[in-house]
């Protein structure tokens, strides 16, 4: 080696040592957070599951490649309402606001995104618990919240059991998993999630993973995982695509019952869904975070409403949005689509605030705690999944006709209803 190279050599390492030591921590951290890949006994009950083919989990319908390269252009082309530029009306709560039971025997509590407190029948049942700051394995990178957790979680209340959709990091937050502790007497999950569970500290005799249609009774409590059809995964390198099983639930009372969909795209065994489980005093559906570009993804708000009824729904509520920056639409155009959405199909929808509860029996009056943000229509920017059948799709797209305002001329954004 020369002299030259050899002082430049010399002069390079630190940086390279520094620049390693900085990384270090948040790159560990992030590897813990990803979890761990399923094996031995749990791997061989994955592969026994009809849904797993080719070394991975598939949906029913297939689901339409994603291009990324036109997801990447996206992002430099995104409306500049994509997050709340004041803060939040979210209503703090405590444990003591949950010491006395739901008058009619059922409650619901969303605490932002798809993080739920369901009270019901006696029971209470924690619904795919994120508290952390960012939707990410990275402390310092990725989604952040919009608002804080409006119910901190050393006032969470006892709870029965957690139930789990599927291992995306704005669903299974593994900072959540650890602090909660043994707080938790049951994790109900979709096959193969449980091995992320396991890494983090939960002890296997509390984990009980099932394939769609398979039940965990909780005392008088049924839970039951219910096709979805979505994705999985939490490698930065994408090497456990669809390795673990993604869901949806319902949980089912002696007296109440309520279908929870986790992430999904349209599928239509929803109908069967509503008609072996159903009808459902409330669901609480995915409606933001969607695009054209993955239509088999995220349902968005329209093909909602179409679930909702699918699945025989009285009272909608939505979950998915309002809390973190997950796709290229203006942050309150979930809503604002979903309320036009409903109005036109006559649905019973409740839009809580951040840790706002709702009693289906008596839902509070529709009251817009968001503000008023130019949004595009479902003509503008329609969502239709792919692979559905000719009557699906008709009834889809009866929400698409374009309205006055979305004719040439006009406004590519409405800025109210």
């Amino acid at each position: 080696m020369s002299s030259r190279k050899w002082k430049a050599s010399r002069l390079f390492a630190p940086g390279v040592g520094l620049a390693a030591l900085a990384f270090a921590p948040p790159l560990m951290g992030a590897y813990s957070a990803a979890g761990a890949k399923p094996k031995d006994q749990r791997l061989a009950q994955m592969k026994a599951s009809p849904n797993w083919q080719d070394g991975k989990f598939v949906n029913t319908l297939p689901r339409s490649d994603i291009r990324l390269g036109p997801i990447f252009m996206s992002w430099f082309n995104r409306p500049d309402r994509t997050e709340p530029n004041s803060a939040l009306p979210v209503a703090v709560r405590k444990a003591s606001d949950f010491s006395t039971a739901p008058r009619s025997g059922l409650r619901i509590t969303w605490l932002g995104h798809s993080t739920l407190l369901v009270e019901i029948d006696g029971y209470r049942v924690l619904v795919d618990p994120v508290w952390a700051e960012r939707a990410s394995p990275f402390s310092s990178q990725g989604p952040k919240r919009f608002h804080a957790a409006p119910l901190p979680l050393d006032e969470l209340p006892e709870i029965d059991a957690v139930v789990i959709s599927h291992d995306h990091y704005d669903h299974l937050d593994h900072e959540t998993v650890i602090a909660l502790g043994d707080r938790v007497p049951l994790y109900a999950v979709p096959l193969g999630v449980g091995a992320h569970l396991e890494h983090f500290g939960v002890s296997p005799d509390r984990i009980v993973e099932r394939d769609w249609w398979g039940e965990v009774q909780v005392g008088e409590l049924t839970l039951v995982a219910t096709p979805a059809r979505h994705a999985s995964g939490r490698s930065l390198t994408f090497s456990d695509q669809d390795k673990t099983l993604w869901s949806g639930w319902a949980i089912q009372g002696p007296k109440h019952r309520v279908y929870y969909s986790g992430d999904t795209a349209m599928f239509p065994e929803l109908e069967e869904i509503g008609t072996r489980l159903g009808p459902f005093d409330a669901t609480m559906i995915e409606t933001g975070a969607y695009n054209p570009l993955w239509v088999d993804v995220h349902m968005g708000p329209e093909q909602a409403i179409v679930a909702h009824e699918l699945v025989r729904g009285k009272l909608f509520m939505p979950v998915h949005w309002g809390t973190f920056d997950l796709a290229v639409h203006n942050w309150t155009e979930p809503v604002e689509r979903l309320l036009a959405a409903a109005e036109q199909a006559g649905v019973a929808v409740a839009v809580p605030r951040p840790g706002q509860s709702v009693d289906p029996s008596a839902p509070p009056t529709l009251s817009r705690w968001w503000p008023q943000v130019p949004w595009q229509t479902a003509s503008q920017t329609p969502v239709l999944s792919t692979g559905l059948s000719e009557t699906l799709q008709a009834r889809i797209r009866a929400f698409v006709a374009p309205t006055p305002l979305d004719k040439p001329g006009s406004k590519s954004l409405r800025s109210q209803r």
